[in-house]
């Protein structure tokens, strides 16, 4: 799957998931209730989060996110993970993700931030904030529009970032089991699963099925967590 692709998935499993994280019954001590703001906010942590199993790719989208800093960081975690599509496209790694983000979050706040402004910058690079051929000018944007929106979570309660994280990583891993490479779903386990619904990546399922789909998904989805009981009502009478 194509990063815009992976990050617009992030983004809907997130906006879909938020009132099952709410449920007592469901996650006991773990549920949370979240504000309009914290929806937002973890939507677009969770779409970043979609990319990052790709870091294993050191040339895919998210290695040019900023410049040669990413690039090495991809780099070696392809060499450690065993290459492209192993380790980091598993369930393991998803929920060692979330983890590590919740970690940083309690014991490590400057980290934590540095954390999430590099997972927001890889959703925006998902999503194409790039210029084509002007890799500097690219790297700067990103990091500006990235260090914007971490501005601006700062002022939130962000301490449901974990879940955003290891759900992120879990759409990005669904994603391409629907190619026909699949993924390792239980690395360290060699077994990959695959359904190849979407034949090529970037090819026309892709593009005129897939990524149309869950754009206007995630729009729905996010005009419900915004404006709840009245956009239900404007949807309804659109249809």
């Amino acid at each position: 799957m194509m990063g815009r692709t992976h990050a617009l998935s992030g983004a809907v499993v997130w906006l879909a998931a938020v009132p099952l994280l709410s449920q007592e019954r469901l996650l006991g001590e773990f549920a949370v209730s979240l504000s309009t703001s914290q929806v937002l906010a973890g939507a677009v942590v969770c779409a970043g989060a979609a990319l990052l199993p790709d870091i294993d790719h050191h040339n895919g989208r998210i290695a040019n996110t900023i410049g040669p800093l990413t690039k090495l960081l991809c780099k070696w975690v392809g060499r450690i993970s065993g290459g492209h599509r192993q380790a980091t496209h598993s369930i393991l790694f998803a929920l060692a993700a979330g983890l590590v983000m919740d970690l940083l979050a309690t014991h490590v706040a400057y980290a934590w931030w540095v954390a999430l402004f590099i997972t927001v910058g890889f959703g925006l690079r998902g999503i194409g904030l790039d210029f084509e051929g002007h890799p500097v000018w690219s790297s700067a944007a990103d990091c500006a529009v990235a260090a914007l929106a971490v501005w601006w979570m700062s002022g939130l309660d962000m301490s449901f970032a974990g879940y955003a994280v290891t759900l992120g990583c879990l759409a990005h891993v669904i994603g391409d089991c629907l190619t026909p490479r699949g993924c390792p779903v239980l690395w360290p386990a060699p077994w990959r699963v695959g359904l190849p619904l979407v034949p090529r990546t970037d090819g026309a399922v892709e593009r005129v099925v897939v990524a149309p789909v869950l754009a206007v998904s995630a729009v729905i989805l996010a005009a419900y967590a915004v404006f709840g009981d009245a956009a239900a009502r404007w949807f309804a009478g659109a249809g």
